[in-house]
């Protein structure tokens, strides 16, 4: 009886990371999109909604410190509930890059886009794609799967390594563009960074199941390795 309450508990638990990961999801996609049409009321929307992320963050972790108080988890449990705080943590950081972007939204004031955004938006969908499955496999324990989603990495990180280029073409052309391709670039490295925190979460997920921690590294991380030997 005991033990089908803590499943019970824990399954709230799970449940409540999914509804952060949804969350932060619509943020992402949402301060993009508010860039992309200039939408400054969207914007300030974006970070309002910061606030219940950041709510319901600490809801969880505060569920979490009770169940490892009072239920004394050891082994998988215990990796569980540890690695439910760290991905709670990663989400929430998340859901801090969709609040910057929409900062730099309203930062801007009534200065136009340097660049129609095209491959701005593709990284924010890959990134909130990655995530959303992410969380699936954390759900289900899909070692496969974590291995698997953080390998996709590499083309959010070519469509930065294009951004970033196109970005100095225009700053090359004229200087006076520095300070708008900087807002450009700063949104494109907040979505790397999103992209990056689901490897985090994957390497979580692996450590559930396994109870090793190993750092999962794409092919562009041996691509820079191979360069420095």
């Amino acid at each position: 009886m005991i033990r089908k309450t803590f499943e019970n508990e824990l399954q709230q638990v799970k449940d409540e990371i999914l509804l952060l990961g949804s969350m932060v999801e619509h943020a992402i996609i949402g301060s993009v999109e508010a860039l992309k049409k200039r939408d400054v009321k969207a914007a300030e929307a974006i970070i309002a909604e910061d606030k219940e992320i950041n709510k319901k963050r600490f809801e969880i972790e505060n569920q979490l410190m009770i169940l490892i108080a009072t239920q004394q988890p050891m082994a998988h449990d215990l990796r569980l509930l540890a690695s439910c705080m760290e991905i709670t943590s990663e989400l929430e950081r998340m859901g801090d890059y969709a609040k910057g972007i929409a900062n730099i939204n309203i930062r801007m004031g009534d200065e136009k886009l340097l660049k129609p955004l095209i491959d701005i938006p593709r990284m924010a969908r890959i990134g909130v794609d990655m995530l959303h499955r992410s969380l699936t496999a954390f759900v289900n324990e899909d070692v496969e799967a974590a291995k698997a989603i953080p390998m996709e990495d590499d083309e959010v990180d070519a469509l930065y390594n294009q951004i970033y280029r196109e970005l100095m073409v225009f700053i090359i052309e004229d200087p006076k563009n520095i300070e708008r391709a900087n807002w450009l670039l700063w949104v494109a490295h907040n979505l790397e960074r999103v992209a990056d925190r689901v490897t985090n979460i994957c390497e979580r997920t692996i450590f559930i199941a396994t109870g090793s921690f190993d750092e999962i590294k794409s092919s562009d991380d041996e691509f820079w390795k191979s360069q420095n030997k």
